[in-house]
């Protein structure tokens, strides 16, 4: 497949100063070719090429509020402090700052960089958020799980344009697309057994070029809506980059980078954590270790995500050399820099040459204007929707921790809903997931403290699941439970958040099913009866089985309700006030030993 064809694109690079940016950097640790330390002498065999990297944007035009907006900072003594970070007008001015003097540049993406966004995003099927990636002049994106939210079709129309099939044109122009290519190497049209979109894709300026493959985690049918993957096919990561960077070399390009939407765990939550330290691969766990242990040496570096972890890392590849991989967290918060050294006499990459930085999107830079007038533009469409009052808080609501807080809210509202629909409904269990932002008690915009708007709502809950009742008997119930931490979820555990009334305990210190005491499961004081039956509800990703909770896709009478905003929407103007607002759930429901 030759190299895909590049729309005109205008090009908006504002003159900047500087800003001091904030940063980790890795190095592979073997040494630079002699000819390589010699390039300012010799300068036409070597090439720095900067390739700036990103990932799970999910949409987040606007500055991410709560934890969602902060990272950590470790310290030189030891100690680590937050530093709000995120929002697009940054965003852009950070990598245009990033970009000068570069003349060989690339700027690639890792995946999910639209859905479970915002209201001011997904309120208009991410159109904004397209239109804000063509701004940023992104080059190459691959596709992940989210990208699959709407179906296959939207994700095509992401792509190539057009109106949205149901809701119209939002404006008196037609959506033009994405500028850039998304790649969807490992996901197969189940009829014609071939990639839904491009597999790769090839930078070229001058003589130098470098490959790109994009792949999605291969378990993206077990966590979107069966609906959005319905006639596709998601193949392994590693054998499909392998595959693929066969084909590109036999194009003559030998210089590849991996696009994956998968990740790992690094060992810190703090960004500027020294991944490799004692060693290559040391403080990094989870599935792209493997993955990156399979990819073939041809590929030179992996751009990763999925996890919404930071870690700048290397990895040896099956050859046992070194090999950058890395992931910018998630919401726009930070952004990687990376050079390659592209050696023209081989085409291929100068691995040992490799360093790469992450570093924070501040927010004390120069706003884009462009980028704030793209998000004026679009919050005037959305602000009569968006800004409308449903609730009242007392104080955060945040959604971290094993039992979240607004995990524990949510359940609760859908609890209610279920209630309203059938009065015997016992129980309702969220997924973790599913709970995209906490609820900030401090306002956002002109609405005043402690208000929720139907805005903030939405970035809650913006998958438009419904709310879903079906019949479970006990031991059915205590089997879904035992899934949050065996089968799919034995390596990372999901804990479902439970409704009031539910309780028990999980013991960290076993493994495996045996981590929920099954004697200490209660629900309203009683203990679960294995003959009974249960009125269960969730919304409709978990009642078809998803996330790793097969027994959830086995209930009986089935009964659909609302979509899991209207719930919550309705629970929280029917409990709050303005003189008496809702106060955070004391997340007591579970007791977790360590």
């Amino acid at each position: 497949m030759p190299a895909a064809p590049r729309r005109t694109r205008r090009r908006t690079h504002a003159l900047l100063a500087s800003a001091a940016g904030l940063a980790t950097a890795a190095a592979l640790t073997a040494a630079l070719p002699a000819d390589a330390h010699e390039a300012q002498h010799r300068p036409g065999r070597y090439q720095d090429v900067q390739l700036l990297s990103f990932n799970d944007l999910h949409g987040n035009l606007e500055p991410p509020s709560g934890s969602s907006g902060r990272v950590t900072e470790l310290q030189p003594d030891g100690t680590t402090k937050t530093i709000d970070a995120g929002g697009v007008e940054y965003l852009a001015t950070h990598l245009r700052q990033a970009r000068q003097g570069h003349r060989y540049s690339i700027t690639a993406a890792g995946g999910d960089l639209v859905g479970a966004s915002p209201l001011l995003s997904g309120l208009f099927h991410d159109e904004p958020t397209v239109e804000a990636l063509n701004k940023l002049d992104l080059d190459v994106t691959s596709v992940g799980n989210h990208e699959f939210d709407e179906g296959a079709k939207e994700l095509a129309r992401l792509q190539n344009g057009g109106c949205h099939p149901k809701d119209g044109c939002y404006t008196d122009q037609e959506f033009e697309g994405a500028d850039f290519p998304y790649l969807a190497a490992n996901v197969l049209d189940d009829k014609t057994g071939k990639p839904i979109l491009k597999p790769y894709w090839v930078w070229k300026k001058k003589d130098v070029k470098i490959g790109f493959i994009g792949v999605t985690l291969e378990g993206t049918p077990g966590i979107v809506s069966a609906d959005g993957v319905k006639g596709l096919s998601f193949k392994d990561e590693a054998e499909t980059i392998n595959k693929y960077a066969k084909v590109l070399q036999r194009q003559g390009v030998q210089s590849i980078v991996a696009l994956i939407h998968e990740g790992g765990y690094p060992a810190s939550g703090s960004y500027n954590y020294d991944c490799d330290s004692p060693g290559a691969g040391s403080g990094i766990s989870g599935p792209i270790v493997d993955i990156a242990k399979n990819v073939t040496p041809a590929v030179d570096a992996l751009v990763t995500g999925h996890t919404h972890q930071a870690y700048v890392c290397t990895i040896p590849d099956p050859s046992g050399r070194p090999r950058m991989v890395t992931s910018a967290s998630s919401f726009g918060r930070l952004y990687t820099d990376t050079t390659l050294t592209y050696d023209r006499r081989t085409g291929d990459i100068a691995r040992t040459a490799v360093q790469s930085a992450n570093h924070v999107v501040t927010r004390d830079v120069p706003k884009a204007p462009d980028m704030t007038d793209l998000i004026s533009r679009w919050n005037t469409l959305a602000a009569p929707i968006g800004n409308r009052a449903i609730g009242y808080i007392s104080a955060d609501i945040g959604n971290t921790g094993t039992e979240s807080p607004m995990g524990d809210l949510i359940a609760d509202a859908q609890l209610a809903h279920g209630r309203e629909l059938d009065p015997r409904t016992s129980l309702a269990l969220m997924n973790p997931g599913g709970v995209r932002a906490g609820l900030t008690y401090a306002a956002k915009g002109a609405e005043g403290d402690g208000v929720v708007t139907y805005a903030e709502g939405f970035t809650v809950q913006p998958f438009a699941n419904t709310v879903n009742l079906q019949d479970f008997t006990g031991a059915q119930l205590v089997q879904v439970l035992k899934e949050q931490v065996s089968g799919a979820n034995a390596a990372a555990p999901k804990i479902l958040q439970p409704s009031a009334g539910l309780t028990y305990t999980l013991d960290l210190t076993k493994s495996g099913a045996d981590r929920v005491v099954t004697d200490s499961i209660r629900l309203n004081g009683a203990p679960i009866d294995p003959a009974a039956t249960y009125r269960v509800a969730t919304n409709s990703f978990l009642a078809g089985g998803g996330d790793g909770f097969p027994t959830l896709g086995q209930g009986t009478g089935d009964l659909v309700g609302a979509d899991d905003l209207s719930a919550l929407e309705k629970y929280l103007t029917a409990n709050s006030s303005a003189a008496s607002p809702i106060a955070p759930p004391k997340t007591d429901r579970i007791t977790v030993v360590q």
